[in-house]
This record gives structure tokens, C-alpha cells and sequence, in this order.
């Protein structure tokens, strides 16, 4: 019985390392068009403006980290949210970025406006939600915020009427 239970924490704690060391490739195809492959095995086509050698066929790089950046404050959000039992029937992050007029054309400012629809929505949840992802979980706006990117969070509740 001992000896299941140590081989039971220590295959827990081998998946936590692995969850802890992230892979991916970037493959170029042609011009500005690059194949991006997650370690879980998604991959995602990138590609650059014609002006740029690119054929407009995905986002830009940059794009993907916003991306990416909405996407993890947003899994944060509607997590505090579903452990306040709070009824969301939507949600979404509308982001608005400026970049240095300089190479590297770094993010300076970024903006997450999340947008959250549900019944009988508690204002002060939806609040603690974002405060929440902004300071403590979303692993993504944290790091941009320490590379000295001003980012700012605000919100709105609609009420669902569906």
C-alpha cells in the first residue's frame, strides 16, 4: 500500500514538472508565413502583411501574444467566476494595444475590457474576478506588466435578456 502511494505522488509530481516546462516549434513556410505547433500538438498559421512579404493568410506574431494575453486573463476570469457560482451565459476581452514607434516595437500600453453577460451578475464578483487575473493568476499580463508594459482592466456587466 505504501509503495502505490509513493508511486501515485511521485507520477503527481513528475506531471507537475512537465506542466511546468512548455514546448513549442515555429516552422517558416515561405515570405512571412510561419506554422506555430503547441506542445499539446495545435498548431496555428502566422503570417505577415503583403507589404511585408506576407500574404495576410493568419495574425501577426505580435497579434498571437495578445492574443494569447486575452486568453489566459479570460480562463482566469471565468474561473473566479464559476467558483462564485456566478450565471455567465458570455464573456469576452476586447483588447487595445500600442506598440514603441522604434524597433523592437514593444507593447507600451495595453487595455482588457472584459465584457461579461449573465443573470443577476454581482457587480462586486465580476470586479474581484478581474482584480483577481490582473494581479495574482493571469501569468501572461504579469509578465508584460513586469517587462514594463502599462496595463490597465476594466469591465461591463449586460444583463442576459436571452
Amino acid at each position: 500500500m505504501l509503495e502505490k502511494l509513493q508511486h501515485v505522488l511521485t507520477s503527481a509530481a513528475a506531471n507537475y514538472l512537465t506542466e511546468q516546462v512548455m514546448q513549442a516549434t515555429v516552422k517558416w513556410i515561405d515570405g512571412a508565413m510561419f506554422v506555430g505547433e503547441s506542445g499539446s500538438g495545435h498548431s496555428v498559421v502566422m503570417d505577415g502583411p503583403e507589404d511585408l512579404g506576407g500574404r495576410n493568410l493568419g495574425p501577426r506574431p505580435m497579434e498571437m501574444l495578445l492574443l494569447g494575453t486575452g486568453g489566459c486573463a479570460m480562463y482566469d476570469v471565468l474561473s473566479v467566476l464559476r467558483k462564485a457560482r456566478q450565471q455567465v451565459r458570455d464573456c469576452r476581452v476586447e483588447i487595445q494595444a500600442e506598440r514603441a514607434d522604434a524597433v523592437p516595437a514593444v507593447f507600451t500600453t495595453i487595455n482588457m475590457h472584459f465584457i461579461v453577460t449573465g443573470t443577476a451578475l454581482k457587480e462586486s464578483h465580476v470586479r474581484r474576478a478581474v482584480e483577481l487575473s490582473a494581479d495574482k493568476y493571469c501569468s501572461a499580463s504579469i509578465m508584460l506588466a513586469a517587462a514594463g508594459v502599462e496595463l490597465t482592466h476594466s469591465y461591463a456587466i449586460e444583463e442576459d435578456t436571452a
